[in-house]
């Protein structure tokens, strides 16, 4: 599989599609007009490791909602993951059996150097 979850109206995620200068085969998936289902994140969790991996806790919704107070665990990540899209990290790169989740240097420079034939 080669796709990438993302967010249209984030300039992080603009820039990072144009920085990876993706090939054709990709599938790009705006999560605000198709969130992904519990099928694409069961098996987004089974790549990253946990559901805590793919969770932004940089999300206005963590802070508003007081969840930066709380002591929360998988259960509790699938569950805000699957409610709404601005909790899952951005943007998630699945290249293969690789997976890229966010936008640190780090991150977007592995996932560039994926890419590369």
């Amino acid at each position: 599989m080669k796709k990438i979850y993302y967010l249209s109206t984030c300039d992080t995620c603009r820039r990072i599609l144009g920085e990876l200068q993706l090939p054709p085969d990709f599938v790009l998936q705006d999560i605000k007009e198709q969130p992904p289902g519990k099928a694409q994140l069961e098996e987004l969790k089974e790549r990253a490791g946990s559901y805590e991996a793919l969770f932004s806790k940089r999300a206005r919704l963590f802070r508003e909602r007081g969840l930066h107070e709380k002591s929360l665990g998988e259960a509790d990540y699938r569950k805000l993951l699957l409610e709404h899209y601005t909790f899952l990290k951005r943007p998630v790169m699945v290249s293969g059996a690789k997976i890229f989740i966010g936008n640190s240097k780090k991150v977007v420079s592995a996932a560039k150097e994926s890419l590369q034939p």
